[in-house]
């Protein structure tokens, strides 16, 4: 049986087959990527680049209303695997000085979404090329994971996680070495959720502090009663940690300020806490400022749930993980950070996995730095573990 010429090649000797064959295009498509970064909610070329190669290996990608984002059946129609790749950039100027380091001013790829959208696409590629695939498969390409609300919301909106029974996502950890794919049933990352305080008073001056609220003191009270408090009401098994981010408040050092604000977030990697943090938030403060008749308004914005990892998907990804060989199963910890993949799994179960980007010498590179860069083996690592997530399901 053949096609164009080539013999069909089916299961994990095509894919390896494909990567010997369009490795070099896997590579070019990142740099393409890295280069012509988009901020979120604006990936219009990035969506129009990934619809175009789609689109040329005979698939019907479909955009999403925005024309930012879209969604892709590969396989029989039957409940699919949901993959996701996210694809917005930081507003962040680049300083790595590669060769196809980023040509917008100020907007970097400096969390790896290049790479997610470069695997995401290899993976469609290279099972598109397949006949008879063992599970239909949703290719999730995602815009605006980088702000709140984030843009998987949308995704579900446009039914992207309809007749999909699991869904699951790479993203890069350059703390793990390339070759090494780290995983964790459980809470991968914590919910994130952003409080803004501002308060009044009348004002005054500071040598008569009783005569008026003392709207400085009223913000000292809460910079350390919220987090002590919080840190006393809630199970510290769940990971959950309050910090201010700013503060700001008076210019005079004679003068008892009129307004001032506070801004800060509160994490937990425990879905039924994150439920519960607001009306918790809201009565500790109110208990905080009632004493100090300093007038307040309180704004909490919810953001995203934990990522919490299913059991049965983390070990279809472990399968998938262990064709890589011996080594490359990894264990990860829980991340502070925010991830709305969530959203996805507030739907169907799934998983997060961790894709080792580090080339194993020199800095290991924090995400979200202006220096930020992959070892480019993780590329077809990426292609590798979620071709094989797919193909494993006929064993």
């Amino acid at each position: 049986m053949s096609t164009s010429g080539r013999s069909v090649r089916t299961g994990t000797d095509a894919v390896e087959a494909w990567l010997s064959e369009h490795s070099e295009d896997l590579i070019g498509w990142r740099r393409h990527l890295h280069a012509n970064p988009e901020l979120s909610r604006t990936e219009f070329a990035t969506t129009e680049f990934i619809e175009t190669w789609l689109v040329k290996a005979g698939l019907e990608p479909r955009k999403l209303p925005s024309g930012t984002g879209l969604l892709c059946d590969i396989g029989p129609d039957t409940p699919r695997i949901g993959l996701r790749a996210d694809m917005d950039a930081l507003p962040l100027q680049e300083y790595t000085g590669l060769s196809f380091a980023s040509t917008v001013p100020g907007v970097s790829h400096a969390c790896g979404h290049d790479a997610h959208t470069a695997i995401l696409l290899g993976t469609a590629l290279a099972l598109a090329e397949m006949p008879d695939l063992p599970v239909g498969v949703r290719l999730m390409f995602q815009h605006a994971e980088e702000v709140m609300p984030g843009g998987a919301i949308d995704m579900v909106a446009a039914g992207a996680m309809s007749g999909v029974s699991k869904a699951f996502a790479l993203h890069c950890d350059p703390r793990l070495e390339v070759g090494r794919v780290g995983l964790r049933v459980g809470a991968i990352t914590s919910a994130a959720d952003t409080v803004e305080l501002v308060l009044d008073s009348p004002g005054g001056h500071t040598s008569r502090p009783h005569l008026t609220s003392d709207l400085v003191y009223a913000i000292g009270t809460v910079i350390t009663g919220l987090p002590g408090l919080l840190s006393r009401r809630v199970d510290p098994r769940t990971s959950t940690v309050m910090v201010w981010g700013a503060v700001s408040a008076g210019k005079a050092p004679n003068a008892i300020p009129q307004t001032g604000m506070l801004t800060g977030t509160v994490r937990t990697g425990d879905h039924t806490t994150w439920a519960l943090l607001e009306p918790l938030v809201r009565e500790i403060v109110e208990g905080l400022l009632a004493p100090t008749g300093v007038r307040y308004q309180l704004n909490y914005k919810r953001g995203v749930p934990p990522v919490v990892n299913d059991e049965q998907a983390v070990r279809m990804f472990e399968e998938a993980v262990r064709t890589l060989g011996p080594e490359a199963l990894a264990d990860t910890a829980q991340s502070g950070g925010g991830e709305d993949f969530s959203w996805y799994l507030e739907e169907a179960p799934g998983a997060m996995a961790r894709l080792g980007v580090w080339s194993g010498q020199g800095e290991q590179l924090d995400l979200h730095q202006p220096t930020f860069d992959i070892d480019e083996r993780a590329l077809g690592v990426g292609v590798r573990v979620l071709s094989n997530l797919v193909l494993r399901q006929q064993d």
